[in-house]
């Protein structure tokens, strides 16, 4: 199998099954979060059944070895996963946020390489990806330094409001945010939340998939801005656990509203 997925060095997920079912599924991943043929559960139980309990980093390592050889996934992983490690750790975060779950794998990376005493809070859409990603982290052992809500961003205020009342969002900065989910989403939700006033000079925002599936009026809005309220690095990369399709992931620094 080795053989055929890595040919010359170069990682080649389109000749597996588990690409093309993604494909045909394309409409109900946009939808619902969640490809159709039960692959979020089953990394899930494979991770339950093959990493080691309490041992995070075994957890990712299981989680990227599932996603190379078995199913195809949306997570950020392995190479741009480093990347935002680096961020994290530059970044040095006591709360952060995340704009899309899906089964737990970036905010478990964030965790490992937080201080201590930060915490990830964790917006997802789907209920059933939410749970996932709960019995991922409790069986990685760091359960208590995550948190994950259901909601968006965009539903009218509750899930800002929870952010609020629940988890001390506007009491204390956030210091870093991570943003993976619906790529049209990520302009209005970066405004959403400059105009609840979270970020201060020097939080980082990180985006991933901002070439493919791409996020342009995101990446123009940073662009047009450069210099003034934010700075960015464009990370080139390539999309998940392949070596074919390119990919950007920006790394934004908030300077603040000019005076």
């Amino acid at each position: 199998m080795r053989s055929i997925l890595e040919i010359g060095g170069r990682r080649l997920p389109f000749l597996r099954w588990s690409v093309l079912r993604m494909a045909f599924g394309a409409r109900k991943l946009t939808r619902d979060w969640q490809v159709g043929d039960g692959r979020e559960e089953a990394l899930a139980e494979y991770v339950v059944a093959n990493a080691r309990q309490g041992d995070a980093e075994d957890v990712v390592r299981v989680i990227d070895e599932f996603c190379m050889r078995r199913s195809v996934m949306i997570n950020v992983g392995d190479e741009k996963g480093e990347i935002l490690d680096r961020a994290v750790r530059r970044a040095s975060p006591r709360l952060l946020l995340e704009l899309g779950t899906y089964c737990g794998y970036s905010a478990l990376r964030m965790a490992q390489v937080m201080p201590a005493g930060a915490r990830v809070c964790s917006i997802e859409f789907s209920p059933e990806n939410a749970a996932i990603a709960r019995r991922i982290w409790d069986h990685a052992g760091i359960g208590d330094e995550l948190a994950v809500i259901v909601g968006t961003l965009g539903d009218g205020g509750s899930t800002i409001d929870r952010l609020r009342e629940e988890h001390g969002f506007g009491e204390r900065p956030v210091d870093f945010v991570f943003v993976d989910h619906d790529k049209a989403a990520y302009l209005p939700d970066l405004e959403r939340i400059l105009q609840e006033g979270w970020l201060h000079p020097g939080s980082i925002v990180v985006a991933d998939n901002v070439r493919f599936p791409g996020a342009p009026e995101y990446r123009a809005y940073l662009k047009a801005r450069e210099g003034e309220t934010w700075r960015t690095i464009e990370h080139d990369t390539h999309v998940e656990y392949q070596s074919l399709l390119k990919d950007l992931v920006l790394e934004s620094e908030y300077i603040g509203q000019p005076d």
